[in-house]
């Protein structure tokens, strides 16, 4: 019975225009942002935050940056993990390169230099689409990741071959390296998801997103009323690799703090994100949070429930967490195609009606 718009009157286009128009849906907004930064901190631990809340918000963030290139402009990519080992290695360049620079600069700089990448590779879809745009973007991910496996310049000639995150402070707290508190790297992992989700929202309402979504739906008739394709699929590259350059930057230096670019961002972190798009639902901000927190959260709790709750041997309950787990997402696509999103403003509108029937 709270969920209604009834006495909620609008009297300015930008108040008609918001994000949450209805009341019940921007308290809920405020309360979990209000959960997320004051509560949070007080209660996560190493397991939580190691285990669940971190790589949740990293991840996040790359499905926000992929959403954009394929649910807002249609353009299919599957080189998610060599952008994100840009974001990574670009990072670890500037850590090393330059000590003094703030790890929050670091971050965005290797986002900014993800982006041009991201924009060289996008050059092929001006001229293919589709299922070959896909192989094209696949053949990036496979060139970057030797390239940074082979050139020893990128992991300043370690005989490891791996890249090591040194310490970093913000304010004089760790938030990178072995010093580094779980509350630490949660906050600043929060921080850049706020932001990063609250440019994604804004973006994709203007006159930009508008763009990408005039070529995803109909390219040849965007052109014909004015859309220039040229800039809007390269300013499509370019933002969606921001937005996964900072996540890469972030997973290598606040979550893993080491890292070998064939293990860490191989194809399975491309298909990973890819599915949480594709489950969270495309074309949709809250998509990209409701999908990896089923591909991120939802295999953990489950595992706590088969070998905590129930028991199991932890070999076992690894078997059938990934067949549950494919199983569960196999029903999310036949019984709602266009993703948990979809499945959300649905329930959302017989919320809106309860109790009388449509």
């Amino acid at each position: 019975m709270l969920y209604r718009e009834a006495g909620d009157f609008k009297t300015s286009y930008v108040a008609d225009n918001q994000t949450f128009p209805i009341k019940f849906d921007r308290y809920g907004y405020y309360f979990l942002l209000g959960f997320a930064f004051l509560v949070m901190p007080l209660i996560i631990n190493d397991y939580w935050a190691n285990s669940i809340v971190v790589p949740f918000l990293i991840y996040t963030i790359a499905a926000l940056g992929l959403n954009i290139l394929i649910g807002y402009c249609g353009q299919l990519s599957l080189g998610t993990g060599a952008f994100m080992a840009v974001g990574a290695y670009g990072s670890y360049k500037l850590m090393t390169a330059f000590p003094e620079l703030n790890i929050i600069f670091v971050i965005i700089i290797a986002g900014f230099i993800t982006a041009g990448v991201g924009v060289l590779f996008g050059l092929p879809s001006l001229r293919i689409k589709g299922f070959y745009l896909a192989v094209a973007t696949l053949a990036a991910q496979f060139f970057l990741i030797w390239l940074f496996t082979r050139t020893a310049w990128f992991y300043n000639y370690s005989p490891t071959g791996m890249i090591s995150a040194p310490t970093r402070e913000v304010f004089g707290v760790p938030v990178t390296g072995p010093r580094a508190s779980a509350v630490s790297m949660y906050m600043i992992c929060l921080c850049f998801l706020v932001v990063t989700a609250w440019l994604a929202r804004n973006l994709t309402r203007g006159s930009l997103g508008r763009q990408w979504m005039a070529i995803r739906d109909m390219d040849i008739a965007a052109e014909i009323i004015g859309v220039n394709p040229l800039m809007a699929k390269l300013t499509a590259f370019a933002v969606s690799s921001f937005f996964v350059g900072i996540s890469g930057a972030l997973l290598f230096t606040v979550y893993l703090g080491a890292a070998e670019a064939g293990e860490a961002f191989g194809i399975d972190k491309s298909f990973l994100v890819l599915f949480m798009v594709i489950i969270g639902g495309l074309g949709s901000i809250f998509g990209a949070f409701a999908g990896a927190f089923f591909l991120i959260v939802g295999p953990v709790l489950l595992k706590l429930l088969l070998v905590n709750g129930l028991g199991w041997p932890t070999d076992l309950a690894a078997h059938l967490e990934i067949m549950i787990i494919g199983a569960l997402i196999l029903v999310f696509l036949i019984a709602e195609p266009h993703g948990i999103a979809a499945l959300w403003r649905t329930i959302k509108e017989k919320l809106r009606l309860w109790p009388f029937p449509y």
